[in-house]
């Protein structure tokens, strides 16, 4: 993209204002996970990264160690598209399935949707492992856990904006209804 993803404007507000938001309906309380110098006035509480540099992985490490609730959403910054009845659905799982780790929304060919997702806190220490092994593939981190899954039928609610094509296609939709 070129730039800060987080920081990129829609409709007067930035993405990730966008992104927390719509989270917040759900969960009520957000934060986001960065550099508190950079982020500081968004007007969000702000977790540092520890593992700088390690990618969204990294980010998820640093979400669970600072949360003290036991089902976490993770949500990257630039999914401006997010469906509140899906992301209720996620939690739901999460409470129904016992022994579960993470809630993962699942495609019809089998990929999954990680940065979109439940965690409970207690994965944690696996995702810490991981970085700590060099590993920054947010699937391969979570292999070794408990994972449940919904069924998603619009993957359009997970779109994110990676390219300034993607951004203008986005703003576009948003301008015709």
């Amino acid at each position: 993209m070129g730039a800060d993803k987080a920081l990129i404007e829609v409709d007067g507000l930035f993405l990730v204002q966008r992104v927390a938001a719509e989270a917040s309906k759900i969960c009520g309380f957000t934060v986001l996970v960065g550099d508190p110098a950079r982020y500081a006035a968004l007007g969000l509480p702000v977790v540092p990264d520890r593992f700088s540099g390690m990618g969204p992985l990294a980010g998820m490490e640093a979400a669970l160690s600072a949360t003290t609730v036991e089902w976490n959403l993770i949500v990257a910054c630039d999914m401006p598209s997010l469906d509140p009845a899906l992301l209720e659905s996620l939690f739901e799982t999460a409470e129904a399935q016992p022994g579960a780790d993470c809630v993962l929304p699942s495609y019809g060919d089998g990929r999954v949707e990680p940065l979109c997702a439940v965690y409970n806190r207690g994965c944690h220490a696996a995702i810490e492992e991981a970085l700590n092994a060099g590993i920054r593939k947010v699937t391969d981190a979570l292999a070794p856990l408990a994972l449940r899954y919904v069924p998603v039928a619009r993957p359009d609610s997970f779109a994110n904006l990676n390219t300034p094509e993607e951004l203008r296609q986005f703003q576009t939709r948003r301008q015709n209804g």
